[in-house]
């Protein structure tokens, strides 16, 4: 009657081994380190910049307690902060201002840990400290962005028909034509139409004479105001690499605003600076003349740069001389995304907006033949992107860069043009900075109100239920590491409110076992068996377990569904915690209490 078949056991056996190992990793704390990475995106890390931080490292005599090597940096750890501070003053001295070098924290979980997956929860900005942005994209100044874009390849277009107009101006998020005729106007309309859908064109007349205006449609604007939302989020991911930051957040909120928590960060200067930093791309031609020349070109990298040119690096190393005069800006790009050309290789397809169309074809079609470099300038620093040879004029705004020698350089190299500025103007309309001493104060505090919370409840049930009450505590204590394990396997983000829901599913969690005890003793004041007891308890509270909490899961649902930032962590530790406390409440107590009476032959007597 009640004993569980061996596979219920294993199972419950199984699920509290996986749950123990991933908690493990909550409980070692972390280790200061530092962390190595390039400035530039698309310079990668390897296991040459790894020997070189381990090399740096041995020769000042500053013993590390590991170094690993991630996809976009170099982390070394160390037994203390005083040694955490000389290795980054080392490290910063000999490998320059090409990367960052930034203070961290840790786990200081075992390898074998690590291994397995097993790693601790993300402590949020409210326990750990940092810096907090709320930041609001300009909207209109977007669509005033493509409006203006608009201009310029309507004028182009035009020009191209050979359609006479008397004007064109931009007033705010429209473009307005004038025409002599309506002959005239009627055909810059099939015209704009043909080329460009998501106009939506109104006729008007005065005396000055006849008007087409140009607006975005509704469905285009909207495309256009998530282009810029979307386009802001990637720009201020790529900026925020530079902080070394463990795990920032960067979020969407609401239709306009972004959310910039930097967990960690303290000095709020130097986050605005990289927040607000700008990276350009210049396009300009390459010295045919000096380039073949060898004893020009190493008079040039000694220092003896031809008249009219400078010098710059590609990312290999090769030196190349490039005229002064600036061609083309990123300015004028309006996209840029990774692809393939017609041989199959990666490549990076950039559009250009009306007027660098223009410029590009000029230039192209007078230095065909020629080679033409493309120059990323960030940082007060240039380098060469890619110097490809021009084999045709290039016209329609559409340039398409090969040389790529991979899918992830092109993705690389068309976030970095697409991503060297924001798409639309961005304001900090809200800025708050946690401090870290109050982080570990909030840490101290949430844990205490747990553990009291547990302490009084586990005092209350074994007085009030004895030996079911112990039972009751050992499910509790094994619902809460449960949750721990879970959230930590799904790499969660614990805050302040989060805490708040662990300790609510701690008192959400007991109401199911003080269910179960108390219809066991109502089963035994109605006489039945010990053994008999014990079955109808079980099987007749799971009817209210089980619609008390599907109840709660559903409002935890809905203030996740319609919630955002700290009510989401509430409600995400809360929705576990309830899936958790059934199991333990009902799986894993039964198991005990089966192990404990399910064996006797003749119970007489059970602890309640």
């Amino acid at each position: 009657m009640n004993r569980y078949p061996l596979w219920k056991y294993l199972v419950v056996l199984v699920a509290l081994v996986i749950g123990l190992i991933y908690t493990l990793p909550n409980f070692y704390g972390e280790v200061p380190a530092v962390q190595v990475a390039p400035v530039r995106t698309t310079e990668k890390v390897d296991s040459a910049l790894m020997g070189r931080v381990e090399t740096v490292l041995a020769q000042a005599g500053i013993a590390a307690q590991g170094v690993s090597m991630s996809e976009r940096s170099i982390k070394a750890r160390f037994a203390n902060t005083d040694t955490q501070l000389k290795a980054k003053d080392a490290l910063q001295a000999v490998l320059g201002n090409g990367y960052t070098v930034a203070l961290n924290l840790l786990p200081a979980s075992p390898e074998w840990l690590s291994r397995l997956g097993a790693l601790p929860m993300y402590l949020g900005l409210d326990l750990r400290g940092g810096v907090h942005f709320l930041m609001q994209v300009d909207m209109p100044k977007a669509l005033e962005k493509a409006a203006e874009r608009y201009q310029g390849d309507i004028r182009t277009l035009l020009r191209e028909k050979k359609v006479r107009y008397g004007g064109i101006d931009r007033q705010g998020e429209a473009v307005t034509l004038r025409f002599s005729d309506a002959a005239t106007r009627d055909e810059a309309r099939q015209a704009i139409e043909a080329t460009y859908p998501d106009l939506l064109l109104a006729d008007s007349e005065t005396a000055e004479g006849l008007w087409l205006t140009a607006t975005l449609k509704e469905t285009a604007k909207k495309q256009t105001q998530e282009y810029a939302l979307q386009q802001n989020l990637t720009t201020l991911r790529n900026r925020v690499n530079e902080l070394g930051v463990a795990e920032p957040v960067i979020q969407q909120q609401g239709v306009d605003r972004v959310v910039v928590q930097l967990p960690g960060v303290q000095d709020t200067a130097k986050a605005k600076e990289i927040l607000g930093r700008t990276a350009t791309l210049e396009v300009r031609m390459v010295d045919e003349e000096a380039m073949q020349d060898t004893a020009r070109v190493q008079s040039a990298t000694a220092g003896q740069v031809p008249f009219g040119d400078e010098i710059y690096y590609e990312r290999n190393g090769q030196p190349v001389l490039v005229k002064k005069s600036v061609v083309l800006t990123g300015d004028y790009i309006t996209d840029a995304q990774p692809g393939f050309d017609n041989n199959g290789q990666s490549a990076v397809h950039v559009n250009l907006d009306g007027r660098g169309a223009r410029i590009f074809k000029n230039v192209t079609r007078e230095n065909v033949g020629k080679r033409m470099a493309i120059l990323l300038v960030e940082k007060g620093k240039t380098e060469v992107v890619t110097a490809p040879v021009i084999r045709e004029e290039i016209g329609g705004g559409r340039v398409q860069i090969t040389g790529m020698d991979s899918v992830e350089e092109s993705k690389d190299v068309a976030l970095l043009l697409r991503a060297g500025a924001l798409a639309a103007p961005m304001e900090i309309v809200e800025e708050r900075t946690v401090g870290p001493s109050l982080g570990a104060d909030n840490i101290q505090k949430g844990f205490n109100s747990t553990l009291y919370g547990f302490a009084a409840i586990a005092v209350f049930m074994v007085i009030y239920y004895q030996g079911f009450g112990i039972v009751s505590v050992l499910a509790l204590a094994t619902n809460m590491f449960l949750l721990v394990a879970l959230l930590s396997m799904l790499q969660a983000t614990l805050t302040l409110p989060g805490i708040a829901g662990i300790a609510l599913t701690l008192g959400m969690a007991i109401d199911a076992n003080v269910i179960i005890a108390e219809r066991i003793r109502e089963e035994l004041r109605n006489g039945n068996s010990p053994q008999a007891a014990i079955a109808a308890g079980y099987e007749r509270a799971w009817d209210t377990i089980l619609d008390s909490n599907v109840t709660t899961l559903i409002a935890g649902i809905a203030l996740f569904w319609l919630g955002s930032g700290p009510v989401r962590g509430f409600a995400v530790t809360l929705c576990l915690g309830i899936l958790t406390s059934m199991f333990s409440a009902v799986s894993v107590s039964r198991a005990m209490v089966n192990l404990t009476y399910g064996r006797a032959k003749r119970l007489t007597k059970v602890s309640i």
